[in-house]
């Protein structure tokens, strides 16, 4: 964009009377390029000529600041080198394909309030890295054995397994026996930005088309991306009736009760979430694993180990 002209302008826009920011520039678009007409930063025609990405190694996240302050003036050969390579992709545009990453980044949801439609997003975890045979990761290996066990317990009980697909690899090298295949897609009738909140979770137990338990293990010191996944789900859907499930060490115990009295997971439309979320210790799940009748069992056999919030 080109800017034609400045001028104080006291029309409220960004706040209600009186607007601070009326210091306003007339600008005007001089090219506008489609998303996969747009060229990412990391490749070589802009990469190798900007002067504050060429010094740096390919991939690194070094740059982000010369672009996301305020104000920060750049040089007028990168400026000039920017809008020569912008034209001449408008006149004959190069094709960047999106990879699947980028148009999950790119794509908006949206919730219907009663009152309005929101914006939100729902976060992905990145498939985690695979432990070095020199340096293995004991946590989250473990974290990865009590995933398998409730899945393996649910399985044992004629329940539907779902696994997030990220997770699956490691799931199943735990697996005890012939694993049981893993639901492939969730047969549930919500929207998308809701379905995607639920495919992220852990563990969870179906039977038919219904959700019976919910699990998130957690195995970092914060206790909080599992929790807050759940209060995303009672969020979006409200009348929810699963049994939602924080699966953590004995010693982080008490951490996880403080997390899920947190006034912003007190306070949701549903009621606390404490109402719906309770705590499985590890030793809990290993306990439950082992009973020898579990194809006898109901889920509610998971209520005589889950601990409640005070």
């Amino acid at each position: 964009m080109r800017s034609s002209r400045r001028a104080a302008d006291h029309t409220p826009i960004f706040t209600a009377e009186p607007d601070p920011f009326v210091v306003r520039f007339k600008v005007k678009a001089r090219v506008w390029l489609p998303l996969d007409s747009s060229p990412p930063i990391h490749e070589d025609v802009i990469w190798k000529q900007l002067s504050f990405t060429r010094e740096l190694q390919k991939g690194s996240k070094g740059w982000t600041g010369k672009v996301r302050a305020s104000l920060v003036r750049l040089e007028n050969t990168d400026g000039k080198y920017l809008d020569k390579t912008l034209s001449a992709q408008a006149k004959s545009p190069t094709k960047y394909a999106l990879d699947e990453q980028d148009t999950k980044l790119l794509t908006t949801r949206t919730v219907n309030r009663i009152d309005k439609v929101v914006s939100v997003s729902v976060p992905v975890d990145a498939e985690p890295p695979k432990p070095s045979k020199t340096t293995p990761e004991p946590e989250v290996r473990e974290s990865i054995r009590i995933q398998s066990l409730i899945a393996q317990a649910g399985a044992k009980m004629g329940m539907a397994i779902w696994i997030p697909l990220t997770d699956r690899g490691g799931v199943l090298k735990e697996w005890q026996g012939e694993p049981p295949k893993l639901l492939d897609r969730l047969p549930l009738n919500y929207d998308d930005t809701t379905l995607r909140t639920i495919e992220q979770i852990d563990v969870l137990w179906l039977r038919g088309r219904s959700i019976v338990r919910a699990f998130e293990v957690e195995h970092t010191t914060s206790v909080y991306s599992g929790i807050l996944r759940m209060a995303d789900l009672l969020a979006l859907q409200p009348n929810m009736d699963i049994r939602l499930h924080i699966v953590a060490p004995a010693e982080r115990r008490e951490k996880v009760f403080s997390e899920i009295r947190r006034p912003v997971f007190s306070l949701l439309e549903k009621g606390p979430l404490a109402d719906s979320c309770t705590y499985l210790s590890y030793e809990s799940v290993r306990d439950l694993a082992a009973q020898k009748h579990l194809a006898h069992l109901t889920d509610k056999v998971l209520d005589e180990y889950a601990e409640e919030a005070e």
